[in-house]
């Protein structure tokens, strides 16, 4: 099954930011996960381009940038251009989700839809079997650090019924409060992708705590 650790540019020390990318481009981590807020959808602002930019100059590894913002339809050209490899995008937030990842695919970047641990699991099943990736919030989308909701195991269980029906072979992600304390349990749930934002950048070792998560 597949394994990847994207940690969370969010939990980060903002002032070396270059510092950051050059420990993920020597960990194990696969991805590098970009949360961009926009203060209407969450509760909170964070990345915009320009940090995207510089993120890709300095990174080598695929950003997988994490839309929560409302209307993501009017810019995904110009998150494609800053250098995202991986765009995914929140249901609650468009009228149409097939039209979005639609318009995705054709900037030919892989597609990703997400949803907040108050929308039922449900809302996700006509688009499992087209995109390439379903992120499932373990936590409400806005700030980093919070506490893993544990009725998130049995959406999981829902959401890798709901691909094996589908016959989908889009990987599972999930976000929020993700750690050495429930890695190797997601793991063994049917998690593909861990987001772990302070649970890598606030520890002593980082490159280390990427590695024991991935082989939790």
């Amino acid at each position: 099954m597949t394994r990847i650790i994207s940690p969370s540019l969010l939990s980060a020390d903002f002032g070396n930011l270059h510092a950051a990318c050059q420990m993920i481009n020597a960990s194990e981590a696969e991805w590098l996960h970009i949360d961009v807020m926009d203060g209407v959808f969450v509760p909170n602002i964070s990345f915009g381009f320009p940090i995207i930019e510089a993120a890709k100059k300095h990174c080598t590894k695929p950003l997988d940038v994490h839309l929560m913002i409302i209307h993501p339809e009017k810019y995904i050209t110009r998150f494609r251009e800053a250098g995202a490899d991986i765009l995914t995008f929140h249901y609650e937030t468009v009228e149409n989700p097939l039209e979005v990842i639609d318009l995705i695919k054709s900037e030919g970047v892989r597609v990703g839809i997400t949803i907040n641990p108050n929308m039922p699991v449900s809302v996700l099943e006509p688009y499992v079997d087209k995109v390439d990736l379903v992120l499932l919030m373990t936590v409400y989308a806005g700030y980093g650090g919070q506490t893993f909701i544990e009725e998130s195991y049995n959406r999981i269980a829902e959401l890798k019924e709901m691909i094996k029906f589908r016959n989908a072979h889009c990987v599972i992600e999930v976000d929020g409060g993700v750690g050495l304390q429930n890695a190797s349990k997601l793991f063994d749930c049917g998690v593909n992708v861990l987001v772990a934002g302070s649970a890598v950048f606030n520890t002593t070792n980082p490159i280390r705590t990427i590695h024991d998560l991935l082989k939790s």
